[in-house]
């Protein structure tokens, strides 16, 4: 039972893309996931309020103001809180160097981690040349992916009333359109090279809502992904070791782990993130199948070659 009371701590937790304000925005199982967890720093990188959706139509549910004051909750009560803001949430940018709530606005940060690497922590979009150069191309493109989310809403509907978890539909097409991965590589490939010519060990990003955490070249990249697909967290442990956590995944094994019946339950009042300590602090020799099938074609679905929650 130790297990199930233990929250995990991180010395530092990364999220971005989380997109307040829109109806793909996964906000519950982000609240479950900052209920769950504690960490002394959070970086929110970018587009954690989509102001671009709310000029069009105005949507903001209970849970995403949980969101919001759940995050400051933690800033108030001496957890350190950077918001770095993105393309979506540019207004924010009109503030930076100042202090709100006592969350702290950078259009950019150094963070040093506790084993010494130097990481660059920026939103991105200033390597997306259809941000940057075409700026009415980027809406047209957000209108087409939102009616991908929105197919993806009504999937994921149709999943629960099956007994299925979540699973990213939108996430899957992308990763299969070859334009789409040749853009996440070239992106990728950019900021590593921007990050090389600052000096730094590594760089941390959002913006592409792609999770990803590997070598380009002498330097570090790692994407947190977003919460609006993947559902996904960047954390460093207490010696310095940075992790992506995929906790929507993580949260379907820790159900199937432990036999949970009542897969309609809501993230809140499931406690996952208790279920998530317990299977995570379970030897790995007495899985069961059935949870390591699971896991691998997890892994394979988001591109990791580690199963979901270790370090990739």
């Amino acid at each position: 039972m130790t297990a199930m009371n233990t929250k995990p701590h991180y010395r530092t937790v990364w999220i971005s893309d989380v997109h307040l304000g829109t109806r793909g925005c996964q906000a519950e199982l982000l609240v479950d996931f900052l209920n769950e967890v504690t960490a002394d720093t959070y970086y929110l990188v970018g587009d954690i309020i989509d102001g671009w959706r709310l000029k069009k139509s105005w949507y903001w549910p209970e849970s995403h103001h949980a969101v919001i004051t759940n995050i400051m909750e933690k800033a108030k009560n001496g957890t350190k809180v950077i918001f770095v803001p993105g393309n979506h949430d540019e207004f924010a940018r009109e503030f930076v160097d100042m202090t709100f709530g006592h969350v702290d606005v950078r259009m950019n940060d150094i963070h040093t981690t506790a084993d010494g690497k130097r990481l660059l922590v920026i939103h991105g979009d200033e390597f997306d040349g259809v941000v940057k150069y075409a700026r009415w191309l980027a809406y047209l493109g957000d209108t087409a992916y939102n009616m991908a989310i929105m197919l993806n809403r009504y999937f994921n509907a149709a999943r629960r009333k099956l007994g299925y978890g979540y699973w990213s539909l939108s996430a899957y097409l992308k990763n299969r359109v070859k334009n789409a991965v040749q853009f996440i590589c070239n992106f990728e490939t950019a900021v590593a090279h921007a990050a090389a010519k600052r000096k730094v060990d590594g760089v941390v990003c959002g913006h592409i809502h792609h999770a990803e955490k590997r070598m380009i070249g002498n330097v570090l990249y790692c994407n947190d992904g977003d919460w609006v697909e993947s559902c996904t967290a960047l954390v460093e442990h207490k010696n310095g070791e940075l992790e992506l956590l995929h906790w929507a995944d993580m949260r379907n094994m820790a159900m199937t782990y432990i036999g949970a019946s009542d897969t309609n339950s809501s993230p809140t009042t499931a406690g996952l993130g208790r279920l998530l300590s317990l299977f995570r602090t379970a030897q790995p020799h007495n899985k069961p199948k059935t949870t390591l099938a699971r896991q691998n074609a997890a892994s394979a679905r988001t591109g990791q070659n580690t199963p979901m929650g270790k370090t990739a």
